[in-house]
């Protein structure tokens, strides 16, 4: 029986066209910058983002980790949302590492922070307060129904960061469904933003991997912090050569993702016992809700993957699916007609 993976896009598989390029990658020693591999993906992905240069990194929490670090001195302060990874997944270690204060704002269903909010939790001039220090938003935002955040928001964010001498870090672990969601360039999306960070192993599937962007400047720190956390890597062109190969036809993929989380929301909307808010599904999450009253969320969990359908459940009775390379639209009319089933 096929195992269909709804849980995360980070349980994607390679392809055939990317395992090829991982088994004939030209390597060097990335620590000493001699990696072709390497070097060109950071080149290319600092092109995409518009910056002027570009970190490779073995994961997104170590990425953002990396950014708040080079941001924020020990002891200063870091705004973010409430429901945002870093503050919920990334385990404390901006405090643990960096001695960061975290000063958390209500996220808003779409994902974003109500600017007045952002603007009255910047710190005053006063001794019994942290210094304020970085702004950091995500995008498409995870808890937020994976919602798209906006050029015009980040823009806004980037006017207020600036005019208090902030900085403003995107956490863009799926900026790319962000790009293909509103239709705009990387580089535009976040022409006014400091530093970003992405990942090569959600919707890109490959293996391993993430990228920082930003000025030579910010990745120059970068780079000596990533040393710092034990993330220097050797040979890690296998890792690259992957990502150069993902970088070619990541547009084309996300929007079949995209396509295929709107069919699945399309079908859940039909079945009694479910509900979803279709209107919420923007990119390749969506968040549904067991309405039944025959059927536990225990029950309902284990037969469905007794029908090879795996899935979370965030909170009581209410479940996240994620639509990835590895889903198939055929898949999708397995997994809708397998909860018809289990609910009939």
């Amino acid at each position: 029986m096929k195992t269909i993976d709804l849980r995360s896009d980070t349980v994607t598989l390679p392809s055939q066209e990317i395992r090829n390029a991982i088994s004939n990658a030209k390597l060097g020693d990335d620590v000493f910058q001699e990696d072709p591999n390497v070097n060109l993906l950071e080149s290319e992905a600092a092109s995409v983002a518009g910056k002027e240069a570009a970190l490779l990194v073995p994961s997104g929490t170590m990425g953002n980790l990396i950014s708040f670090l080079v941001h924020c001195q020990r002891g200063t302060e870091a705004i973010l949302g409430n429901k945002s990874h870093t503050f919920i997944y990334e385990a404390g270690g901006i405090s643990a590492m960096g001695g960061i204060h975290s000063h958390q704002l209500q996220n808003s269903e779409d994902g974003i922070i109500d600017l007045d909010l952002i603007k009255n939790a910047i710190r005053k001039d006063n001794v019994h307060f942290p210094v304020t220090s970085l702004i950091s938003l995500e995008n498409t935002h995870n808890m937020c129904y994976g919602s798209p955040v906006t050029k015009d928001y980040i823009d806004e964010v980037a006017t207020i960061a600036k005019n208090n001498n902030l900085k403003l870090h995107i956490d863009g672990a799926r900026i790319f469904n962000a790009t293909v969601a509103l239709n705009i360039k990387l580089k535009k999306l976040i022409e006014h933003v400091d530093s970003v960070t992405f990942c090569l192993s959600k919707g890109l599937a490959c293996p391993i991997g993430s990228v920082i962007c930003g000025s030579k400047e910010f990745i120059n720190q970068a780079r000596r912090m990533r040393k710092v956390l034990g993330g220097g890597m050797r040979q890690a062109g296998i890792i690259a050569a992957a990502g150069l190969v993902a970088f070619k036809k990541m547009d084309k993929q996300i929007s079949l993702d995209h396509d295929n989380a709107q069919k699945l929301a399309n079908g859940i909307d039909t079945i009694n016992g479910l509900s979803i808010n279709g209107d919420r599904v923007k990119t390749n999450i969506l968040y549904f809700e067991l309405k039944s009253k025959n059927i536990s969320s225990e029950k309902f969990l284990n037969e469905m993957t007794k029908k090879g359908v795996l899935f979370f459940e965030v909170s009581p009775n209410r479940y996240r699916l994620v639509t990835h390379y590895g889903i198939t639209e055929s898949d999708i009319i397995y997994v809708l007609e397998a909860f018809q089933k289990v609910l009939s």
